[in-house]
């Protein structure tokens, strides 16, 4: 009996899809060990602070390096009290040693180095090197550090049951004065009410007042309000706000208690026409200054053309009046001596009797008239004026 193979059952072949999940489900475990080491590596990617000592005393230096920080940001180095890197510096920057911090820029890779002088902060130890960012965003480390011979006490116990928030509106008090419109720093009062939400209470609490123009992150101050304020009590607090000099233009204020902004204010800040002003005057008359300088040692440096010179005329000088000569007589009428000529041409008997002066005025007012006729015609001369001693001429048939 021949036996015929019947039909044959068709093969089952794995699908691609099935096979390529397969082959990402065996390597899972592999790419979760590779990616660790990079997930731990970002995890602790952030600003690293590191000292050179760890202990000195007052008067010495330390060197702090720091990474990780952002590339060509703007630190502020202090030696803080009453802090440590778990809780930060407790009670704002009024614990540090402000006098004596340094200022630092960090380079394109986000790296610092800066030596610090060891000074004594206000507050006792434990003690710490603080770091924080001055503009931009806001970040900050801390070191431990211990400086020598400074008293050491406890921390201040940590009370969480505190909660501030902000109950009504806030508002900006103070005017502008006169300084102001010539570019001094404008200044108001951040006023702002405060319920305490916890079950502890809040004492001196420490705010943050952040001043930020146009699309610029807010520029973060502290500030320290004395008071305590009880649980389920509230409390009225004005802070000071102060902008640059010359800030001009729409501002945003900002109020922000721990890691919270409690409040936001706008603030529209006019321009110091007051400077406009005396730049325009500066404008105007420092040239006008120069032009008339300039003018003034060209007019005295130039030189003359010949003839250009005015030549003063000399005053005619006034001749004293001649006194006449008397004779015996004195009364108004004088006897002239035997022979005296009283007039041109004239001879007076002895014993005649003149006028005094008149032979003293005619002669005075001769020669006056001859000298003012010289001074205003210069082209007459003595001999070519006309005398009256000089003989008429005759005219035709008259000997």
């Amino acid at each position: 009996m021949t036996r015929h193979p019947g039909p044959r059952a068709p093969r089952r072949t794995a699908s691609p899809v099935l096979l390529l999940l397969a082959a990402l489900l065996a390597l899972l475990p592999a790419l979760s060990v590779l990616a660790a080491p990079d997930a731990r590596a970002a995890d602790g990617d952030g600003p690293a602070v590191s000292l050179s000592k760890k202990e000195a005393g007052k008067g010495g230096d330390i060197t702090v390096s720091g990474s990780g920080w952002r590339a060509e940001a703007l630190l502020m180095l202090l030696i803080c009290g009453q802090s440590t890197p778990e809780r930060g510096v407790v009670g704002g920057t009024n614990s540090c040693a402000n006098a004596d911090g340094r200022a630092v820029t960090t380079d394109k890779k986000g790296a610092f180095s800066k030596k610090l002088p060891v000074t004594e902060p206000p507050k006792p130890c434990p003690c710490v090197v603080h770091v924080a960012t001055v503009t931009g965003e806001q970040a900050l480390a801390d070191a431990v550090f211990t400086v020598a011979g400074h008293p050491t006490a406890d921390l201040p116990e940590q009370t969480g049951g505190g909660k501030l928030a902000v109950l009504a509106t806030t508002r900006l008090e103070g005017d502008s004065s006169l300084l102001t419109w010539f570019g001094a720093p404008p200044a108001r009062r951040l006023v702002f009410t405060v319920g305490n939400l916890g079950s502890a209470p809040v004492k001196d609490p420490v705010f943050e007042i952040g001043t930020a123009h146009g699309v610029y992150a807010p520029q973060w101050e502290e500030r320290q309000w004395r008071g305590t304020v009880a649980p389920g009590a509230k409390a009225q607090i004005k802070l000071p706000v102060e902008l640059s000099a010359g800030a001009h233009g729409d501002y945003q204020v900002s109020l922000r208690y721990g890691k919270k902004v409690l409040a936001e204010q706008p603030w529209g800040v006019g321009r110091p026409w007051g400077v406009t002003l005396f730049w325009v005057l500066l404008c105007l008359v420092v040239p006008a200054a120069v032009f008339r300088i300039g003018m003034a040692v060209v007019d005295k440096v130039r030189p003359r053309p010949a003839g250009s010179h005015r030549t003063r005329t000399p005053a005619t000088r006034r001749r004293p009046k001649r006194r006449g000569r008397t004779g015996t007589g004195t009364g108004r009428y004088a006897t002239t001596a035997p022979g005296e000529t009283t007039a041109p041409g004239e001879t007076t008997a002895p014993g005649e009797t003149t006028a005094r002066g008149a032979t003293t005025e005619a002669t005075t007012n001769a020669a006056t008239s001859t000298d003012a006729t010289t001074a205003v015609l210069p082209w007459f001369t003595p001999d070519s004026a006309p005398s009256e001693n000089r003989p008429r001429p005759t005219t035709k048939g008259q000997a």
